[in-house]
């Protein structure tokens, strides 16, 4: 064993005394630099910051993917001029979103969305999300609504429509001419104004009449493009069966190419309401034979423009007609037309209807006190005429007076069209 060195003896003083500790070593230089300490400091924020940021990126990202409160699909209008907070506080009313406006402020800015919020009216999907949400707002998918204008009508018709559908706003200047309006199913947003759906028709108008045109049969006895749709016009009034439409047309411009008066009652209606469209009772034998730009009975040829704003359709058979020698028709008694060449075979068409209209007793109409007398009673030199039943009501022919075409006339002096 090794010995243990001898410990020496100590002054009672100095054994009450405490041992002394040794000092702490001291801090190098190099750790006590204000550079070092700045930048511990630093690398300490940047280390919270970026667990803060983490944290803030997880809590945004759950707030945006998280499925939404709207138990079923919604439409919802986004105001013109509205705010963020505005649009946020909408949304939260129609339960949309459930979310604080300030947090639906920061996720608009988050998305890098804040300038491209758009007003209108927008559909949003059931439990669509924030992110889903302003992306629709973003992206401007506001709801279209179909608006459909029938074919046939007058301008002013149409511009009343217009003026009676909520979807618009503002007022129309002017009613636009006669022919000038095309008749489809249009789709507008909310807010378009009715000068910008007038302008839209005007174009689509203009589009389609101009390749109809440039496809138009070449013995066309029209010589403009007004001069068809106005021929259109008529087509579209006297029929509204599709399949008729060429063969109707054909009936005209035969007419048109041997100098017979068109002898149409649609334009006899047009040129006592103009723009009103209907008549609202039978046309009397005083305005057959009253004279007016309008009346073919008494003019030659086409009248001096559209009766009404003619579709497509009756463009494209008004440009193209049947090829056929037809000059008169008459309704068949099943919502369609019996066409002929030669007024006797045209005059045993009329007959066949008149025994079904008694037949089935449907004549319900008084005829109007100066109306046309009976057949019988008319004088032998009158001419056929080419239009000779009501054009403003599309209902079948057994539902009519004994003669269509005079609105309430007992019997046609010599009819030609007759529904």
């Amino acid at each position: 064993m090794s010995e243990r060195p001898p410990i020496s003896p100590r002054s009672p003083r100095a054994a009450l005394e405490p041992e002394q500790v040794p000092p702490p070593p001291r801090r190098s230089e190099r750790a006590r630099n204000p550079l070092v300490v700045v930048g511990n400091a630093i690398i300490t924020i940047l280390l919270i910051a970026m667990i803060g940021m983490g944290a803030a990126y997880y809590y945004g990202r759950q707030v945006l993917e998280a499925a939404g409160p709207l138990k079923e699909d919604k439409i919802v209008n986004i105001p013109a001029r509205a705010g963020k907070r505005d649009i946020a506080d909408t949304l939260n009313k129609e339960g949309v979103t459930d979310v604080n406006p300030w947090i639906f402020i920061a996720s608009v800015f988050a998305l890098k969305a804040s300038s491209d919020l758009k007003p209108g009216e927008y559909a949003f999907q059931k439990n669509a999300s924030l992110r889903d949400v302003i992306a629709t707002i973003v992206e401007g998918k506001v709801v279209q609504h179909a608006v459909t204008i029938p074919e046939g009508l007058t301008s002013e018709q149409i511009v009343a429509r217009l003026s009676d559908n909520d979807i618009f706003t503002g007022s129309v200047r002017e009613v636009p001419r006669e022919g000038t309006l095309l008749p489809e199913t249009y789709k507008f947003p909310r807010g378009t104004t009715r000068e910008q759906v007038i302008q839209r028709m005007q174009q689509a108008q203009k589009r389609a009449l101009a390749e109809i045109w440039e496809r138009r049969s070449q013995d066309l006895p029209v010589k403009t493009p007004e001069q068809l749709v106005t021929l259109a016009s008529i087509v579209e009034k006297e029929t509204g069966k599709p399949d008729e439409r060429s063969r109707v047309a054909a009936v005209f411009v035969n007419r048109l190419k041997q100098k017979i008066k068109l002898q149409s009652d649609p334009t006899i209606i047009y040129g006592l309401v103009g723009g009103k469209g209907t008549l609202g009772r039978p046309i009397k034998r005083s305005e057959i034979v009253q004279p007016s730009p309008y009346n073919t009975y008494v003019i030659d040829g086409l009248p001096p423009g559209p009766i009404s704003n003619p579709g497509r359709a009756s463009l494209e058979a008004a440009a193209n007609p049947a090829r056929t020698r037809d000059l008169y028709f008459v309704a068949d008694g099943s919502g369609g037309h019996a066409f002929t060449e030669t007024y006797d075979a045209h005059q045993k068409n009329v007959a066949r209807l008149r025994a079904m209209e008694k037949q089935i007793q449907n004549d319900t109409v008084e005829p109007a006190e100066d109306a046309q007398p009976p057949a019988a009673a008319a004088p032998a030199d009158s001419a056929p005429t080419a239009a000779t039943r009501p054009t403003q009501q599309k209902k079948p022919p057994a539902a009519r007076p004994a003669n269509p075409g005079r609105q309430g006339a007992a019997q046609p002096t010599s009819p030609v069209l007759q529904r």
